[in-house]
């Protein structure tokens, strides 16, 4: 049997899981943490079991023993069991617990369940697919304009879809512009990198498309007073750096990756084209996705929250029957799950003091807020190269809200797309690992690629908050 790596979940010889062990091990570290700190008069005790809750979210997500949505759902049942005791260190009254558990009933999740529905319901009738081929063929079967349609197809439709189906949807799309190119084809390479940078950048563009934009928003809806974020401000700060770094990342790909002679046939793809198989759902998706979207956008202006009209192509798409009961069951929660316990953890973290103190341990306080929020980017793309972005983003805004007094805004958005930032690794995004499978691609491939992305996208993002967040905000 072939060895395996310490950090291996399965013991190599008996075939058995260690997860049992490595998950008793997180355990008792993040125990050890807290009575190391016990006696620190600074720390409350409710803020001492908040921080055993933190340190086993941050060991268990980062080490991947249980999977990441049911860390959130524990962090959850802690959250229950050590605070929510009547006349304990932190609830009072009986019903007090309840406060940890209306997470799932939060703006934000029902905001993310609508683009759940809405993506189910293009790719139930093929509308993605339609999308990317018509403008893949239009613009023509040049090497660098393939590429440029693909990128562009894919930041697009990021924008509405989580960035991995997106990714898994694309990659069928060019599969067989793929198979024009031989295994070690500069075009292959060009065109997996692209859509690994692309599903990742068009989400920092959406509120609705990336969990840590999300999380972010909801962290700063909490403060008092609450700063609202709309999808149309989110995307007026987020969508044109994204767009400046894939369009920087387009250009290096031509010139890293050049075949300057190769000319892409669409015939193999001519039958994509076809029209629906039922044109009246098609018809109804496209009605649903105008709408949501037209909605989202001018929420300020007719005042009916994002959340509720999230609740739209759920009622349109089940009731004309584009999605049954069973599509509806497929659908992402794990996602919902996970963000459920970040917004959890970030409210406990916060509402007991644990937060402050922790700022506290930290010599940064002195920094003015735009280098704050430059440093705290870089470090949150850093880390969410080996851990996903949602458990970094999980992790650090509850504790930079409270670090960046007055400049809440700048520096927990500047952390959230930095958490979309992460992807010199494989493991650093399921885009990443989605193209590395695929076996054109190389190690270095991707780190060349993801070391432009990580020092631009913050230097850019964090550039644009400085200039025009205060405009935005208004």
């Amino acid at each position: 049997m072939p060895s395996s790596p310490w950090y291996s979940f399965r013991n190599p010889e008996t075939g058995r899981a260690r997860r049992p062990i490595l998950f008793a091990i997180c355990v008792c570290a993040a125990l050890l943490v807290a009575v190391w700190l016990r006696p620190d008069q600074s720390l409350s005790p409710a803020a001492l079991r908040a921080l055993f809750i933190l340190v086993l979210a941050v060991l268990l997500w980062a080490t991947e023993v249980i999977p990441a949505f049911a860390v959130g759902l524990l962090v959850i049942a802690l959250n229950v069991a050590l605070l929510g005791r009547p006349q304990g260190v932190y609830a009072q009254d009986a019903n007090d617990w309840e406060q940890f558990v209306t997470v799932f009933g939060h703006p934000l999740i029902w905001l993310f369940f609508g683009g759940f529905v809405l993506a189910a319901g293009m790719e139930k009738c093929g509308l993605d697919r339609r999308l990317a081929m018509t403008l893949l063929q239009r613009l023509g079967g040049r090497y660098e304009n393939v590429l440029l349609g693909v990128m562009l197809a894919t930041f697009v439709l990021s924008l509405c879809m989580s960035g991995t189906a997106t990714a898994a949807m694309m990659l069928a799309v060019i599969a067989p512009l793929m198979r024009q190119c031989d295994q070690e084809s500069n075009a292959g390479k060009g065109l997996l990198l692209g859509i690994a940078v692309a599903s990742i950048l068009g989400g920092v563009g959406s509120l609705i498309a990336k969990p840590p934009n999300a999380i972010a928003a909801g962290a700063l809806s909490a403060l008092e007073p609450p700063q609202v974020i709309t999808v149309l401000q989110w995307m007026a700060l987020g969508l044109p750096p994204s767009l400046i770094v894939a369009a920087i990342v387009w250009k290096l790909l031509t010139r890293w990756f050049p075949e300057p002679d190769r000319v892409f046939r669409f015939e193999s793809i001519a039958a994509t084209q076809a029209a629906p198989a039922n044109r009246a759902q098609y018809v109804i998706v496209v009605v649903t996705l105008v709408s949501t979207i037209g909605l989202w956008l001018t929420s300020s202006w007719h005042g009916i929250p994002t959340s509720a009209v999230s609740l739209l192509p759920t009622v349109l798409l089940t009731s004309t029957g584009v999605l049954t009961a069973k599509d509806i069951r497929g659908l992402s929660y794990d996602v919902l799950f996970l963000m459920a316990g970040g917004l959890a953890l970030g409210n406990v973290v916060t509402s007991t003091g644990l937060s402050n103190w922790i700022i506290g341990q930290i010599p940064m306080g002195a920094l003015p807020p735009i280098m704050l929020a430059f440093v705290l980017s870089y470090a949150t793309t850093v880390l969410a190269n080996f851990m996903s972005a949602t458990a970094t983003a999980n992790i650090l805004v509850p504790l930079v809200i409270t670090m960046a007094a007055g400049s809440e805004a700048l520096v927990v958005i500047a952390v959230a797309i930095g958490a979309s930032c992460g992807m010199c690794l494989p493991v650093a995004s399921p885009s990443n690992a989605m193209v590395y499978t695929t076996g054109r691609l190389k190690i270095g491939d991707l780190i060349r690629v993801g070391l432009v992305v990580g020092l631009l996208c913050p230097l850019i993002s964090v550039t644009w908050l400085w200039l025009c967040l205060d405009r935005v905000m208004r």
